[in-house]
């Protein structure tokens, strides 16, 4: 990540253009999302699997991959979460939330980890491969399964962290959470994420019929989705890049705005599975 101190002040009318592009490109993107996310099928499939095919890109990118190994991960993510997502959205599949139902979905994403792997020379990329691909499976099984509540609430519960977060470490300040990776977050932060994301599981749970377990595993969520917040910025650092990539305009990569909900989206589809959510 650079160094913030070492970059130009940015002029008043440069800050408030990169403010009006930044608020346009996240309009259209959310519009964009709820619009699949509330269609369901193959539209919800399809934004989930692009997700991954550009999260995989970036993944590789950091890991300073030649090009040729960035195109092969691509087409990995892509052609895994297309056939694992036929499995993911039939409910036949996952009559009695067995556990035992994940082991041939664990063991193909490992299998493929491992190919892309050898054929690639980078046990990074591989595991990149499951990092991309396990959520993505998580949020299509859980918009086909679980339904639109579930799901919304899984994405919100992460939005709802990073603005609690935000607003509460500006306020308060204080002792700096992982100064190493990331000098900006705060303990202080951290508790105001967590705070938002109970509110929030509490309004979906008395206002629109959620399990109050929600409620229960909101704070370890919360924690979680920070986690993989600190995660990517500990990759970016390590690559020496701001973002993981220019792919959206005034918001960097598609790993840098769901790296949260990259260890949420797995953690709810696994608390589904089991049938903690009913």
């Amino acid at each position: 990540m650079n160094d913030p101190a070492a970059v130009p002040p940015t002029s008043s009318p440069a800050r408030s253009s990169e403010l009006k592009t930044r608020i346009l490109s996240g309009a259209v993107m959310m519009a964009v999302a709820l619009a699949c996310l509330g269609a369901g099928g193959w539209p919800f499939r399809i934004l989930a699997t692009a997700a991954a095919v550009a999260m995989m890109a970036e993944w590789a990118a950091l890991m300073k991959a030649a090009r040729w190994k960035v195109v092969i991960a691509s087409l990995a993510a892509f052609a895994l979460v297309l056939g694992l997502g036929e499995i993911a959205v039939t409910p036949e599949y996952w009559l009695g939330h067995s556990a035992s139902a994940l082991r041939p979905i664990l063991a193909i994403t490992g299998l493929a980890a491992v190919l892309l792997a050898l054929v690639t020379f980078s046990a990074r990329i591989g595991i990149g491969l499951v990092y991309v691909a396990l959520p993505a499976l998580a949020l299509i099984y859980l918009r086909a399964q679980e339904g639109l509540v579930v799901t919304i609430w899984a994405m919100a519960l992460v939005w709802a962290t990073d603005i609690g977060a935000y607003f509460s470490g500006r306020k308060f300040g204080g002792p700096k959470l992982a100064p190493r990776i990331s000098p900006n977050k705060t303990w202080a932060g951290l508790i105001g994420g967590v705070i938002a994301a109970e509110l929030l599981s509490l309004a979906f749970s008395f206002g629109l019929g959620l399990s109050w377990v929600a409620a229960y595993f909101a704070t370890f969520l919360a924690v979680c989705a920070q986690i993989g917040d600190l995660f990517e910025s500990w990759l970016k650092r390590r690559a020496g890049a701001k973002d993981s990539s220019r792919l959206l305009p005034g918001h960097g990569g598609v790993l840098d705005r769901l790296d949260g909900l990259v260890p949420v989206a797995v953690i709810v589809a696994g608390l589904s599975i089991l049938g903690w959510l009913l």
